[in-house]
């Protein structure tokens, strides 16, 4: 008996062992043995893990030809296992259960009626139980996300059942518990996906217009996936499918920034790629402008302005930068005859919508009546899917672009709707002289082409272009710089043709390729594209500083390419990409030990201080931020981007401006609030690097549950509280110098302190940061250290919570 007993069981062990991707009644996955099931084209794998620096182990599914650990899927996020004695079987019933083998206690369950059940590991990520010859699944890991949607995941809901698909957050990046960001479909009124912290709103899509989410969701305009949006009577829900079937691909929601990326992975640098984020610019944050105002990123400071036939609610509030009472009709409705609507195109539709006529095949007079016979309707659109919509009530969180989007009519008096007569006579005056201006146009604009060819062409190898050195001076000098020009053909060469694969990053600016010459050279071609932020006149400071510059710490121009409105320039390939990538994506925390860190934030200095004493031209750079630091492949760092760069001559200390551009989280506060910008302004955003560096968290969009301190105000008070260490980044490996991390921070809070008079300059900086002796003075009050929450507001209110002045100053000018 015992030898049957003996063959039996060791033939379930082989039966098991060739079929991998499946377990059945009988058998169990161990964690003590390290069993796993492995789908059979060897992409996901499901059995027990730890996360990162925990003990606690959990039952998921992660990638299986990704060095970097990355789950897809917990079962039992929420009941966590001590130890490895967790194992999972599959009853008769059923049903699929992790049980404690020590108690026998049931730490999870997911039941089903399955009569034949079979558990199996699909290539898609899916852990599915099928039931014998039935083609449906009885039960599926795909019904339950997490924080992760794969390709052939679904985001909505089963109409049928109303039964819901949404992402959750882990609660950090070592405990995959249900953390406090949402992402899900709002299939009410024009479907849209929301993102909440909480119930707070943080984020919303916009509705689906057909193509794409919102007007201007980058989610079309790329070549790794297809977005798909199901919307009927039994489902309304968004998934996507990748273009090559060799992508690695998800969209994730970060637990601590709670942003929304799509993620690629690069077999060739062996990192995660983010090719889109959702909340891409402070016209995502959720009703940044109000009720009725329109937040436009690419207009001139400051992104929100009233509709026309509107005015701000509280001017005096908008005076100062503070929009969040929004807008209120110069003519208040009162239902009658003489009202109307105005339209308004190429808008990120309101939220809050409700179906007025539900059809598609409408004419546009129906919809407009049926809004206009409602008192309370505000405004309509007509939309393809969904047919006529109104909103009733204020509405909320608008933005414009300037392609794309949708059309919004608003009820307004006839009296703020202006002369609708149609005078043929006008109409025909104004068409002929259209017609005439366009004949006119274009030949100036060949004229002019031909005539910068030839001018080209006479120039040969020299590039000679203005230096706009004083954007506040009526004049500019011309100067000539020294400096390769590549051809087009070489460029493209290089780099494939610009071909995806070769894309390794994207700004403002548009996007960053790597290249290679015939030489063997390495190459970094940064593209402007057409509709870039940063201008002809960013473009030349750029060639003009970089051109004059040498220093190990400073990026090295190589050429640049100009022809018509394409503008490109080349620049040294440096392989390890920027800083940000390893202090803020924790899944790569580790990367960087305190070692690295220091010698990265000295390097910083000292590409600085170069810039503002040892250079021939005495630079500010006034963009220094973590993605503006690249890392070549010693982890070397080097300072980048110059574009919005200044340069000061003789004694000249400081300067101001009309048009305060640079990046949120980093500006100084006399930069940001009163355009004063001086060698002091690159200390402060300095400071702020180096906490970062410290930290491991961003400074902009800082959370902690026990204030709303951004990060220089939390590393006050901790500094305050001789509770300082509790600043450093808890993924950093141990042991560490903490003498050396105390004083990096304590520079940092000296460079980000109020009052530029109290930050030290850079040589003073470095003495501090490479002597163990040097005697560092008490840093005083950091800029931007008031909380940024005030109060709760009133449930009648707008719902959100206020921003405090000096917040509200940095957050609201013009950045990127």
């Amino acid at each position: 008996m015992k030898f049957f007993l003996s063959i039996f069981f060791c033939f379930t062990s082989i039966s098991f062992s060739k079929t991998l991707d499946t377990l059945a009644p009988g058998q169990t996955l161990k964690d003590d043995n390290g069993e796993t099931l492995v789908s059979t084209g060897q992409t996901f794998k499901f059995g027990f893990f730890s996360p990162w620096n925990s003990t606690n182990r959990y039952a998921g599914i992660w990638f299986k030809n990704v060095p970097q650990q990355t789950v897809v899927w917990v079962a039992n996020k929420d009941s966590p296992l001590t130890d490895s004695s967790g194992v999972l079987n599959i009853t008769s019933t059923g049903n699929i259960v992790i049980l404690n083998s020590h108690s026998g206690i049931t730490i999870w369950a997911a039941n089903s009626s399955a009569k034949n059940p079979v558990l199996q590991l699909l290539n898609t990520g899916n852990l599915v139980l099928n039931d014998g010859g039935y083609s449906s699944h009885a039960w599926q890991s795909f019904d339950h996300p997490c924080d992760t949607l794969l390709p052939g995941m679904k985001l909505g809901w089963n109409l049928r059942n109303n039964q819901s698909w949404f992402l959750t957050s882990w609660k950090s990046l070592q405990d995959p518990s249900t953390g406090e960001f949402t992402y899900k479909l709002d299939p009410r009124g024009l479907p849209q996906i929301v993102l909440r912290r909480g119930s707070e709103i943080i984020y919303r899509s916009g509705p689906w217009d057909g193509v794409r989410f919102g007007g201007d969701s980058p989610l079309h305009q790329n070549a790794v996936f297809k977005p798909i949006f199901v919307y009927n009577t039994s489902f309304v829900y968004y998934t996507y499918e990748n273009n090559d079937s060799s992508i690695i691909s998800r969209f994730v929601v970060n637990q601590s920034a709670g942003s929304i990326d799509h993620l690629t992975w690069s077999q060739r640098g062996k990192y995660w790629v983010n090719i889109v984020t959702m909340q891409r610019d402070e016209c995502d944050m959720y009703e940044h402008c109000g009720p009725y105002g329109i937040c436009n990123i690419d207009k001139p400071s400051p992104p929100c302005d009233c509709p026309t036939g509107f005015t701000p609610k509280v001017a005096q509030d908008w005076n100062v930068l503070d929009w969040s009472g929004g807008c209120v009709l110069k003519t208040p409705l009162n239902c009658s005859a003489n009202e109307g609507f105005r339209k308004f195109s190429g808008l990120k539709l309101p939220d809050n919508s409700q179906i007025l006529i539900s059809k598609t095949a409408m004419r546009s007079e129906e919809c407009k009546a049926a809004c206009l016979g409602n008192c309370s309707c505000v405004g309509y659109a007509e939309t393809d899917g969904s047919g006529c919509v109104g909103w009733f009530g204020e509405m909320l969180d608008i933005r414009e672009y300037d392609e794309g989007g949708q059309d919004l009519f608003i009820r307004m008096a006839a009296s703020e709707l202006g002369s609708n007569n149609n005078d043929k006579r006008t109409v025909a005056i104004v068409s002929v002289s259209s017609v005439a201006f366009v004949v006119l146009l274009l030949v100036s604009v060949s004229w002019f082409f031909i005539r910068k060819k030839m001018i080209r062409r006479s120039k040969a190898q020299r590039l000679r272009i203005n230096n706009p050195n004083q954007d506040y001076k009526p004049s500019v000098s011309e100067e000539d710089v020294e400096l390769p020009l590549f051809d087009f053909h070489t460029i493209a060469s290089a780099t494939n043709n610009f071909s995806f694969t070769n894309k390794i990053g994207e700004g403002g600016f548009g996007p960053v390729y790597k290249g290679k010459l015939s030489t063997g050279q390495q190459i970094a071609v940064k593209r402007l594209s057409k509709d870039s932020r940063q201008g002809l006149k960013e473009f030349k400071n750029e060639v003009i500083l970089i051109a004059k510059l040498q220093h190990r710490n400073l990026v090295r121009l190589l050429g640049c390419y100009i022809h018509g409105e394409d503008r490109m320039l080349i620049y040294e390939y440096v392989p390890n990409r920027s800083l940000n990538l390893y202090i803020f994506d924790q899944t790569r925390g580790t990367a960087l030990d305190w070692g690295k860190r220091f010698d990265i934030i000295v390097g910083i200095a000292r590409g600085l201080l170069y810039l503002h004493r040892d250079s021939r031209l005495r630079i500010i750079h006034r963009d220094l931020k973590a993605s503006n630091i690249l890392l070549d492949s010693e982890m070397n760092p080097k300072i980048s981007d110059f574009g919005l760069a200044r340069t000061f001559g003789g004694d000249q200390t400081e300067a101001n401006t009309t048009r305060v551009i640079g990046t949120y989280g980093y500006m100084s506060p006399e930069y940001a609030i009163d355009g004063l910008f001086s060698l002091k302004s690159d200390v402060f955003s300095f400071g702020v690097l180096v906490l970062e560096i410290v930290s491991g968290k961003k400074n902009r969009g800082f959370y902690h549950p026990d204030h709303d301190y951004n990060l220089l105000g939390h590393a006050w008070k901790l500094w305050n509280e001789g509770r300082i260490m509790e600043l450093m980044d808890a993924l950093m490996e141990k042991p560490v110098l903490e003498s050396e991390i105390l004083r990096c921070i304590q520079v940092g809070l000296l460079c980000v302190a109020q009052r530029p008079e109290d930050r030290p300059a850079m040589s003073s900086v470095l003495l501090m940061l490479d002597s163990d002796d040097a005697s560092l003075p008490e840093p005083q009050q950091p800029g931007f250290y008031t909380e940024r929450f005030l109060a709760e507001a009133d449930s009648s209110s707008t719902g959100k919570r206020q921003y405090a002045t000096n917040e509200v100053t940095i957050t609201m000018l013009q950045g990127r």
